[in-house]
């Protein structure tokens, strides 16, 4: 299934057939590890960036889900695929739950996408499409290539504002913990979904979010969510991106679908 979700789904199931080398944009990627045959080395170690932390900056994809759900509807991910072996969401308060049954019972339609609105955290990071991360002293940058989204991660060492004005993605800010990379976002609204089923979240919500580059071409991304006028207690569950290399973000508004070809299925 396509990673292009909302009022285009028909189209997404076309172009769910097409195979990664249709990409809109084919440009060699300057200063990436190669192979001797010329082909982007995804194992070479990680690089860093001049203050010797790991650097995340590139264009990444998340890696196809295995425990993902085969389904008959056009939706798109749900967070319970995404949980450890063992591992369940923890039970929904009642109201979120009565909100929850009755985005099911209409089978979601109402979802934010499907009226050209911004996905939230996690489920921005959820669908598969590339995101570009930009890393700089005191600032890093996601680039969400749906909907042309932006993310601003601060590492200035400043502290989350004492008053804040709800958001779709947050306000964020990041520190370093070993390789890992720790982003704290709090002053969600309450608008968006955590994911395609209709999970829904409280503007309580606060997200960690949890990056490490293993190697130049992998990460791995670990999304604790903490909701306490939604959830019972804080869960959490990993996500694997990778690298791409040769090709570039392009444009992609609610009216433009030319991008479905950039991305491989969810």
């Amino acid at each position: 299934m396509s990673s292009r979700r909302g009022p285009h789904s028909c189209l997404a199931l076309v172009f769910a057939a097409l195979p990664m080398q249709a990409q809109w944009l084919d440009h060699p990627t300057p200063g990436i590890p190669r192979t001797p045959d010329s082909k982007p080395n995804l194992s070479a170690p990680a690089p860093k960036s001049p203050d010797g932390k790991p650097d995340l900056t590139g264009l990444w994809q998340r890696s196809p889900n295995p425990n993902q759900r085969v389904t008959t509807l056009a939706m798109g991910p749900n967070l319970e695929d995404f949980m450890r072996p063992g591992e369940k969401i923890p039970p929904l308060l009642p109201a979120a739950e009565a909100l929850y049954k009755s985005r099911q019972a209409n089978f979601m339609a109402d979802r934010p996408s499907s009226r050209c609105l911004p996905h939230g955290i996690p489920d921005q990071m959820l669908i598969r499409v590339p995101m570009k991360i930009v890393q700089n002293p005191g600032l890093t940058l996601i680039l969400y290539e749906e909907f042309a989204r932006f993310r601003q991660i601060f590492t200035d060492g400043r502290s989350h504002p004492r008053i804040l004005n709800p958001t779709w993605l947050g306000y964020s800010i990041g520190q370093w913990e070993g390789d890992w990379f720790v982003v704290d976002t709090r002053g969600f609204n309450d608008k968006s979904w955590l994911d395609d089923s209709g999970r829904p979240h409280t503007e309580a919500l606060h997200t960690l979010g949890r990056f490490r580059r293993r190697d130049f071409g992998h990460m791995d991304v670990e999304v604790t969510i903490d909701d306490p006028q939604a959830y019972t207690r804080p869960w959490s569950f990993p996500m694997q991106f990778e690298y791409l290399a040769d090709t570039e973000m392009i444009e992609d508004v609610c009216d433009n679908e030319r991008d479905s070809v950039h991305s491989i299925g969810k």
